[in-house]
């Protein structure tokens, strides 16, 4: 075959949430990389939102514009998850299904070779095989939080009667988990996850038959992960889904050169007193642009930080309940008490320059996917205190692998100062924890081993190319 045979042209559609459409973009990066030309889907708004493509790969990657219908009741200019409050949700899915049309005309006019797709639009696995495309099923989350629900019988209206009854069966591991595996909801998170994707909502089809229909329609399934973090859990989703499961490598972002123009400003006070501080011994805490901290959670946070005695950075985003000026979020004199030892900063944070700076040595986050990766590859230590989603899930996976210590919390979910404090001394302070710390730097090892990530990517690439091949045959 010759070589200019052996350039796919892939599309992707992730769902309208940064948690997915960043990694999509991040993988979109490495296939151009690779030489393969990339058509990335989303609302024009989002697509202006995305990181920019760097200069030398714009020649393989196009943006291509779907812009969503009006939907009564969600909010003007709403086009992905932090555009609208949870519980309008519903009505952005609602208007994601009216692009079933666009993205099969995509798919007739275009004719890519392969569509990666989010689980969101169920819809996608036969569109694409009426039109000659390979639909594969792109996760941004893990292999275990993935394949906790369960397989496609498992999962169909009758088998989550069976299996699922209610929140608290979700406490406990699976039966298809590994012997002695902790992975499992906590009782709050559970009631969450539960209402939120097992309850049939506006858009007529709950979140959990949208998976079923995923997995069932698409040909095989892709996940950013390696084997050398949930080899264990891989075999799982290999065993329950029963098609092709490919790891594509964690695919670690480069450091953005952007980041570093903002030394000129506030961000240049930062990264001066980061210069400042002893090697890793700043704790960096965020918790992600989805979830938005209330305000005893703020305070409890803020308090946690100054009775710990640790040195801090803390990206903040501005609370909605806030109504004057950024500060208020935080308990009176709580700036004028850590200065020196701790800032704030509030909004937007270059997340990946700071956890690459030699003074940070851990984070404080929700324990998303994405912000595991990107932390575990600088081999700070994890404190963990999830929130939503598949958060409670990585967490737990964390936690059993000795690279994280989680924030202690009641039933309710409610977490204080005191536990705060407790997890950030033990992390930072204590050398009861050396071998925790030790596992994080082992990890980065594995997380930052781009040859090791590439190789999985370009098996990935074959598998394409090889039922490209098939498919022409």
């Amino acid at each position: 075959m010759a070589m200019g045979e052996q350039r796919l042209h892939i599309a992707m559609l992730p769902w309208l949430a940064f948690g997915h459409m960043i990694p999509y973009l991040h993988l979109a990066f490495a296939l151009a990389t690779a030489g393969h030309r990339v058509s990335f889907l989303s609302s024009p708004r989002n697509n202006r939102r995305l990181p920019k493509i760097p200069p030398h790969l714009t020649p393989l990657i196009a943006f291509v514009d779907l812009p969503l219908p009006r939907v009564d009741g969600l909010p003007e200019e709403a086009e992905a998850t932090v555009d609208v409050p949870a519980d309008k949700g519903p009505l952005l899915k609602i208007a994601y299904d009216f692009l079933q049309n666009p993205v099969k005309k995509f798919l007739a006019d275009e004719s890519p070779d392969v569509i990666l797709h989010d689980f969101l639009p169920y819809w996608v696995p036969a569109a694409a095989r009426d039109l000659g495309v390979l639909p594969v099923l792109l996760f941004a989350f893990n292999a275990a939080s993935t394949g906790f629900t369960g397989p496609p019988e498992v999962l169909a209206e009758e088998g989550r009667r069976r299996r699922w009854p209610s929140p608290e069966s979700m406490t406990s591991p699976p039966e298809w988990f590994p012997p002695g595996s902790t992975v499992a909801f906590r009782r709050r998170e559970a009631e969450q996850f539960y209402s939120e994707v097992f309850t049939t909502n506006t858009s007529g089809i709950a979140d959990v038959e949208r998976f079923r229909l995923a997995v069932e329609g698409c040909t095989a399934i892709a996940l950013r992960t390696c084997p050398e973090y949930e080899g264990e859990y891989l075999d799982v989703l290999r065993r329950i889904y029963r098609k092709p499961v490919f790891p594509v490598g964690l695919i670690p972002p480069a450091t953005s050169p952007a980041a570093s123009a903002d030394r000129n400003g506030r961000w240049g006070q930062i990264f001066g007193w980061l210069d400042a501080q002893p090697p890793k011994s700043v704790v960096f805490v965020s918790f992600g642009s989805e979830y938005k901290l209330s305000e005893s959670e703020v305070r409890e946070l803020a308090y946690g930080l100054e009775l710990s005695n640790v040195r801090f950075l803390w990206a903040l985003r501005r609370p909605a309940w806030v109504t004057g000026g950024d500060e208020e979020a935080l308990p009176k004199g709580f700036a004028a008490r850590t200065e020196g030892r701790g800032a704030v900063c509030f909004g937007w944070a270059p997340q990946l320059e700071i956890l690459a700076h030699p003074s940070v040595g851990g984070s404080l986050f929700h324990s998303g996917w994405g912000s595991i990766i990107e932390t575990l590859r600088y081999g700070n230590a994890l404190i963990v205190l999830p929130n939503i989603f598949d958060q409670g899930l990585n967490a737990r996976l964390l936690v059993e692998k000795g690279i994280a210590v989680e924030v202690e919390r009641g039933d309710d979910g409610s977490y204080d100062r005191d536990g705060v404090a407790k997890a950030l001394q033990m992390v930072m302070l204590s050398n009861e924890v050396e071998g925790l710390r030790r596992k994080a730097r082992e990890m980065a090892a594995v997380f930052a081993d781009k040859e090791l990530h590439d190789r999985y990517l370009k098996e990935f690439i074959n598998f394409l190319l090889g039922a490209r091949l098939a498919t022409n045959h």
